[in-house]
């Protein structure tokens, strides 16, 4: 297989502790960020559901500001911009994100919404008709921040923020790297919080991601090494997850998986996700009963079919990760084989394949569609999606 020989790489700095003990690292990552007074923001679950505030609380000691656990699924506009005004109420200069991936985002959401002038609908990503998006630039300074999540998400250490905006049932995209966490906190302890279905649903999402990075045209080697080990990371400990849910070191190595995912994602270009991960976002924000995981994973071998003659050297190379290649098969073949494969995977840990497994009525399909062609993500799609009538025939052979 044949890497690109000329590139371009730069990697975010972030600092990740990792294993029992990791939350005492809280005060001396505050400390060299110079702060000294930090807002926790988390979900009702973190908050009630386990013990797991009480000890980043407990961790903090004297530098906890506050508490804020009105934290929601899909970060939601009104819940961050409640935490927005927690963070003013208590004078926060720093913030601590508990959770998974709405935390991380509502994190990043909240120290743009608390540093620049002007609503989420000024400072997201414009669409003009006819135009390429733009993402305005968002120059003033922000306050640091500190992840420790529950589950293997991919959001941890990104640039962007997709708040909901619940009217319009549309995401608003903030984007600024200025809120990239300082550090980010894999305790296992933290980690065995989340419920084995949310884990394994977040695991999938990594998955579907590492998949569609995996057919890009242009890998080049340090994206690659990091992809192919958070490939084997999943595939090893995914089935392992479902057999053995309490297992810190499982959950670990998922979460490991994801972080090494988003490393990558960060320096890669020309992947296969734009399609499924478009057409995902509106199930996900559609239907409140569909997980993102469930959403990736149903899409993943039709936008891998979609894009199957733009990308099919790229395919061929997943198949032949996936041990789907034999030796005889053209990479046509190979790619075909491929999508094959990863059907057979996500029902080998019992994730849904089908959008009617997941409740989605054939009639939705339209509206779907239509919805997907204006998302971010579609437009960075290595085919063309020319109009939402291409869209339904991926939505048909998904259904």
């Amino acid at each position: 297989m044949d890497l690109a020989a000329s590139y371009r790489y730069a990697g975010s700095p972030v600092r990740i502790h990792a294993g029992a003990g990791a939350l005492a690292q809280l005060p001396e990552e505050l400390r060299r960020a110079g702060a000294r007074r930090a807002l926790v923001l988390c979900g009702k679950s973190v908050a009630h559901r386990t013990d797991l505030l009480g000890r980043v609380v407990a961790a903090l000691g004297e530098a906890h500001a506050g508490t804020f656990d009105g934290i929601e699924a899909e970060s939601p506009l009104p819940s961050v911009e409640a935490a927005v005004e927690a963070a003013r109420a208590c004078g926060a200069d720093a913030v601590i994100g508990v959770g998974g991936g709405s935390a991380v985002v509502s994190t990043r959401a909240t120290l743009i919404l608390l540093a620049e002038s002007g609503s989420a609908h000024d400072l997201c990503t414009q669409y003009p008709e006819g135009r390429a998006p733009v993402s305005p630039r968002l120059m003033q300074p922000k306050l640091p921040n500190v992840i420790v999540l529950t589950t293997p998400t991919t959001a941890a250490n990104r640039a962007g923020a997709a708040v909901m905006d619940p009217t319009a049932r549309r995401r608003l995209e903030l984007f600024d790297p200025k809120t990239r966490p300082a550090a980010v906190i894999l305790d296992p302890d933290a980690l065995l919080t989340a419920p084995v279905k949310l884990y394994l649903s977040t695991a999938t999402t990594t998955f579907s991601g590492l998949i569609g990075a995996l057919q890009s045209q242009n890998l080049n080697p340090f994206v690659h090494a990091d992809l192919r080990e958070a490939l084997d990371l999943s595939l090893t400990h995914m089935p392992r997850l479902v057999a053995r849910p309490d297992d810190p070191d499982i959950r670990l190595h998922l979460a490991t998986a994801a972080l090494l995912a988003n490393r990558a994602a960060d320096a890669a270009a020309g992947g296969g996700g734009g399609v499924t991960n478009g057409l995902a976002h509106q199930l996900h924000v559609r239907y409140h009963h569909i997980d993102q995981g469930s959403a990736n994973g149903v899409l993943l071998a039709p936008g891998m079919r979609f894009n199957r003659d733009v990308l099919t050297v790229g395919q061929a190379r997943v198949g032949n990760l996936l041990g789907a290649r034999r030796p005889t098969m053209t990479d046509r073949q190979a790619a075909d084989a491929a999508a094959g494969a990863v059907v057979a995977f996500l029902e080998s840990v019992g994730m849904p394949v089908r959008l009617r497994d997941i409740g989605v009525p054939e009639a939705d399909l339209p509206l779907i569609a239509e919805g997907a062609m204006s998302d971010f993500f579609l437009r960075n799609n290595p085919r063309p999606v020319r109009d939402a009538a291409e869209l339904m025939d991926v939505l048909r052979q998904a259904w």
